[in-house]
């Protein structure tokens, strides 16, 4: 098998797999991504450990879960430990040039781990004005000076995020008038729910009297073209270097979005599938078959293992993911038959997810009111909106049973008395909490 020169890894936040064509979305928003997928293998079954943005990305690096490294939030308190396994700092010692296009390190300086050189325009522009062209515009002659060297090369699109404000060239995902009054107001809730200043700013700058919940899924769709037209260019590049060849290529996303179902609004909080189904393509050449798709669960812990086999490196016995070159290669070789995910950000809630049912169990009451156990059949009913958690007790025990005897041999494992989001708390939800409070 031949040993790869060069890893390129693009992130796109807040990308739902199920708005890509290459994952069977029927709108064109992502012709570049899959253009991409046809010459490389895509996993149709990749899951975040952890949501959101902080706690996926360690998990990506350390190729750990989050209830071992211990980044069970965003912006928590608790500091990643000095001796955690690290990828970017492990393909430094291996001698590549390492580089990062992320406002990462801006919030927790373990992101700076591993990296010689780091970017971080969002301090240059106001209003979420990190766009593609920002990042590529800093990418893109880093790339071409140093294509002669071994690189580890990340960059990390932001452009789904909101607030969603793609360009007009970007904005044909909708016809009609989104505030006709003709319409269902699907909005109606979000107007008694946001309460930052960004949300404030962004309205401003829609439709007045806008009803039609769906506008925003079709500016959401602009911003994914939009990131899809960055990505495409920096493949462009890759390849006008000579480095098609020799370059490990993994494109994936943090997270998902939801947009109005489950009461959640444009935000990435929630475990149903439209938060923590992720996007990931892999291109390894010589290893990688065009347009193969897997079926088999994976996840962002398995990333970091993944990479150091392909490079023929020793993989840390701290690190817990799984070895996916095995399935790269073709082979039949699935590596569990479930996922379990959490959050401790909005809300704190563990879910397992197998091929045909979703169990949701919740800590503490959330914001939104939910039960605290929720169980869906996925396959009758894909997105998670009928809890059948009181018809089905029997398949929710069991799950449950499941999900609770993982996370007490992990917490065994690594001598934990407490659940970690229990001995965490929730972060951003306090935010909430407060604001409910004051105006009561």
């Amino acid at each position: 098998m031949p040993r790869p020169r060069n890893v390129l890894l693009i992130i796109v936040d807040c990308l739902r797999a199920d708005h890509l064509g290459c994952y069977g979305y029927p709108k064109e928003t992502s012709p570049s991504i899959d253009t991409f997928a046809r010459t490389a293998t895509t996993f149709d079954r990749f899951f975040a450990s952890a949501v959101p943005t902080q706690p996926s990305f360690t998990t990506l690096y350390t190729g750990q879960f989050p209830i071992t490294h211990g980044i069970v939030a965003h912006k928590g308190d608790r500091e990643l430990a000095d001796d955690a396994p690290w990828l970017p700092t492990l393909l430094r010692a291996a001698g590549m040039t390492t580089a990062d296009f992320c406002c990462l390190p801006r919030y927790k300086h373990w992101f700076l781990r591993g990296f010689e050189f780091v970017v971080d325009s969002t301090t240059r522009y106001e209003d979420y004005g990190y766009s593609a062209e920002v990042l590529n515009a800093r990418a893109i002659p880093w790339l071409r000076h140093h294509a002669d060297e071994p690189f580890f090369m990340v960059i990390h699109y932001w452009d789904p995020h909101t607030p969603y404000l793609p360009p007009d060239q970007y904005r044909i995902f909708y016809d009609g008038d989104p505030s006709d009054p003709a319409l269902p107001d699907t909005l109606a809730p979000l107007r008694s729910q946001y309460f930052s200043v960004m949300w404030e700013k962004w309205f401003k700058k829609l439709p007045p009297g806008l009803r039609d919940a769906e506008f925003l899924v079709s500016l959401y769709d602009g911003e994914v073209r939009h990131a899809d037209d960055g990505v495409g260019e920096l493949l462009t590049v890759l390849s006008d270097t000579g480095h098609d060849d020799d370059t490990m290529v993994i494109l994936l996303s943090d997270h998902g979005e939801l947009f109005y179902r489950h009461d959640v609004f444009c935000d990435h909080h929630g475990l149903y599938d439209g938060n923590i189904r992720c996007p990931f393509i892999v291109r390894l050449p010589g290893v990688t078959g065009p347009g193969r798709h897997i079926r088999s669960f994976a996840g962002h812990q398995d990333v970091a293992p993944t990479v150091l086999w392909a490079f023929e490196l020793g993989v840390p016995e701290a690190m817990e993911g799984a070895d996916l070159m095995p399935m790269l290669r073709g082979e039949d070789h699935p590596v569990r038959d479930a996922v379990v995910s959490e959050e401790c950000t909005w809300q704190a809630k563990w879910s397992l997810r197998t091929d045909t049912h979703k169990l949701i169990v919740s800590r503490i009451p959330d914001l939104h009111g939910n039960p605290m156990r929720e169980l869906y059949d996925l396959t009758s009913d894909p997105d998670e909106l009928s809890n059948i958690a009181d018809t089905q007790p029997g398949r929710a025990d069991t799950m449950a049973e499941q999900l609770e005897g993982w996370i007490r041999d992990m917490m065994r494992k690594h001598g934990l008395a407490e659940d970690p989001l229990l001995a965490h708390g929730i972060t951003l939800g306090k935010q909430w909490e407060r604001w409910n409070a004051q105006r009561k």
